[in-house]
């Protein structure tokens, strides 16, 4: 279980892994086995990490678990003033961080990777400021009863997170778990935690050891063992909606708290009054297309007003179709490629069943060459179907890739009616220069964020999460912090005796 010596040499100014983080220090697994890291854009081997399984499991959560009653005893702003120079030290190497998440990820470095690891030094710096909010209330019971409450950490937090934006996804859990006294043993994607890693290795020059544990494997070897341990007191989980239920089962079984940010089928519903560049130009951002669309707030369903049904595919298809498909690391790329083999062939199983549909009419887009440098990597086309239909799998099932389908409508009413037949409930967009319209609109659209006249991605400091079968829980805020990682404990004193 020593420090893991590099094998592959990482791309130059990308990050060089050590190992997993287990109580402050750099090991291999129990097994001594690895996971191989691909480049999605080349296919080619990048780096080798640690093949955890349920030993490492369990030494990491022993190693959390002898942290943490010092950790908890900190004063609360001390932990705060830890997070702020985690921030201003992953600042420092945000290059190293974002070309590292555009090598493992595939997301393009300008108009992804970059942004993502800004984001991430951002959200370590407004959960390190809100170490003084970890209070509670006093209750008036009367003159000789004093009753208040109190925020307590829940104990080992347990945490896995995914591919698509693993670094801010990763700050999301660490960041608010470790402001409000909890330890973490956290599971890494195993197709992208180099950056995840890097992350870990600048917090574990600020915190003690044990505090944070940052392990590598695959979900049913090292996932299920998280999510199964005894002594883990909350779950928190990212990922697919069918692994959200696998995890809400296993803490139903030790009746422990679980947040899920899971799956979605984002409706975008765009009225007449915007056809026009701002609105198209919103939906190339909601629909994530610079991100291959591999995000859970991707708006792929987009109900298009009959009346600008023709002009406004025609406006979008000539914006997307410019956008420059192309190597991550490349400053000149707008997208970069899909992050697997796996998600790669789904992505083009779908693609093809719309092309197999004869209801459907493909507007721009289509299966990935086959030759030439887009052949190289797990590139795909960005694809916009039309269809009068919101009944098809293309319209209902969450893809994960750059295929949109636009859909017709005529009556508002049917519009948002359409919008909620889904079982996911996590983001919508609305556009139209009538703000009573909008508005409207948002508050009956069944999702648990609804942006209007915009497409952006979330900020800290806001309520997200999602609604239905997209999750429980919110995420970003003070709001998420402290219902999702402290337990509120009520003391009542007798003044009288």
């Amino acid at each position: 279980m020593d420090t893991i010596t590099p094998k592959i040499a990482p791309a130059p100014g990308t990050y060089t892994p050590k190992g997993q983080l287990i109580g402050g220090k750099w090991i291999g697994s129990v097994s001594g086995q690895t996971i191989t890291i691909e480049n999605p854009g080349k296919r080619s081997a990048v780096a080798e990490v640690p093949r955890a399984a349920a030993a490492d499991v369990d030494l990491a959560v022993a190693a959390a678990e002898k942290a943490f009653p010092a950790w908890r005893n900190v004063v609360p702003r001390e932990r705060g003033k830890l997070l702020l120079k985690i921030a201003e030290a992953i600042e420092a190497r945000v290059e190293e961080l974002a070309r590292t998440i555009a090598m493992e990820t595939g997301n393009a470095l300008r108009t992804q990777a970059r942004g993502e690891a800004k984001l991430a030094a951002d959200i370590f710096r407004y959960f390190g400021g809100l170490g003084g909010e970890l209070k509670g209330e006093t209750v008036p019971l009367g003159e000789g009863v004093l009753s208040y409450t109190r925020r307590e950490p829940i104990g080992i937090v347990g945490a896995i997170i995914p591919w698509n934006a693993p670094v801010m996804l990763g700050a999301l859990k660490i960041a608010p778990a470790l402001c409000a006294g909890n330890v973490l043993v956290m599971k890494a994607a195993e197709d992208a935690p180099l950056g995840v890693l890097m992350m870990s290795d600048i917090c574990n020059e600020f915190v003690p050891p044990g505090v944070l544990n940052v392990i590598t494997g695959y979900g049913e070897e090292c996932g299920g063992a998280i999510a199964n341990h005894p002594k883990i007191r909350k779950l928190s989980f990212t990922g697919s909606t069918d692994v959200g239920k696998i995890i809400m089962r296993a803490a139903a079984d030790r009746i422990v708290p679980v947040s899920l940010e899971l799956g979605g089928k984002s409706p975008s519903i765009v009225y007449p009054d915007a056809d026009e560049d701002w609105a198209v130009d919103g939906i190339v951002n909601a629909m994530r297309f610079t991100r291959q669309s591999q995000s859970c707030t991707a708006g792929s369903r987009m109900f298009l007003h009959e009346d600008i049904f023709d002009s406004f595919l025609k406006k979008l298809e000539k914006k997307v179709t410019a956008l420059k498909i192309g190597d991550p690391l490349d400053e000149a790329s707008d997208i970069g490629s899909i992050i697997n083999n796996k998600q790669y062939t789904k992505v083009c199983k779908y693609v093809q069943d719309g092309l197999d549909r004869a209801d459907a009419k493909l507007v721009f887009g289509g299966l990935p060459p086959k030759s030439g440098p887009l052949s190289e990597g797990y590139f795909t086309m960005p694809t916009v179907f039309a269809d009068r239909s919101n009944d098809w799998r293309l319209a209902r099932e969450e893809i994960f890739g750059p295929v949109l389908v636009a859909i017709r409508w005529s009556d508002e009413a049917e519009a948002i009616r359409m919008a909620n037949e889904s079982h996911y409930g996590l983001a919508a967009y609305v556009w139209t220069h009538d703000i009573g319209k909008g508005l409207r609109a948002a508050h009956a659209i069944e999702s648990g964020w609804v942006q209007v006249n915009q497409g952006g991605g979330q900020t800290p400091g806001m309520s997200y999460g999602g609604f239905k079968q997209s999750g429980l829980g919110k995420e970003f805020s003070l709001e998420g912090m402290l219902d999702s990682f402290t337990q509120k404990k009520s003391v009542t004193v007798n003044l009288a005796v």
